[in-house]
């Protein structure tokens, strides 16, 4: 089973019915029991950092979070839930995250290109992973945000996207995964990675 960590934010339902597309069972639910005995949990999420985490710490989901991914059980931040994957953001009054990745979420350098950055961007992969199997160097997938990770560690980074200037879309850490992108709005490669991480928590290599 797959949990959709329900936090009060974020296109949810669009987000369980794409699992479910690909043959996952899926919780979308803020119940921490439930989540705790999922094989691997999805942090979803559109909006501000700051409001995100605040939801999160009220409902303790974030202690869920960090507990299941320190205990080795895989987990995927999508879009806003990326970026809630590391230490900071500086959006807003700036906020801290959840530290399970080193760095910081900052707003995206677009080259005077207007903001938010909305649409279709090709990815270039920096080294193959099993959350990608299958899904070409220089697919496209939809994004929709203003600000993006500033890792400290550049060895997490799994793809890079263009918008105005390279920025990070796809990273990687151990059992810990993020794509800036709407990966349930990205069609054929999107609902691939999504697959290919229910092949992850489920211990089974992706065909």
């Amino acid at each position: 089973m797959i949990g959709i960590v329900d936090y009060g934010m974020g296109n949810r339902r669009s987000v369980e019915k794409a699992f479910e597309k690909v043959g996952a069972t899926v919780a979308l639910t803020p119940d921490p029991d439930v989540l705790r005995s999922c094989a691997g949990l999805v942090v979803p999420g559109v909006g501000a950092f700051p409001e995100a985490m605040r939801r999160l710490r009220a409902s303790g989901l974030d202690q869920v979070v960090l507990e299941r991914a320190e205990a080795g059980v895989p987990v995927i931040g999508l879009c806003l839930g990326m970026q809630l994957l590391f230490e900071t953001s500086e959006e807003h009054e700036g906020s801290t995250g959840l530290g399970l990745l080193p760095g910081r979420i900052v707003k995206l350098d677009t080259g005077g290109l207007k903001l938010p950055h909305i649409g279709w961007n090709t990815i270039t992969w920096t080294r193959p992973s099993p959350l990608i199997e299958g899904i070409p160097d220089g697919a496209a997938f939809y994004h929709v945000h203003s600000f993006a990770p500033e890792p400290s560690d550049e060895d997490i980074v799994l793809g890079y996207g263009e918008y105005g200037t390279r920025f990070v879309s796809f990273v990687e850490r151990g059992t810990v995964f993020g794509a800036q992108c709407h990966p349930e709005k990205s069609s054929t490669h999107g609902l691939r990675l999504l697959g290919n991480f229910v092949a992850i928590a489920s211990g089974v290599p992706a065909s």
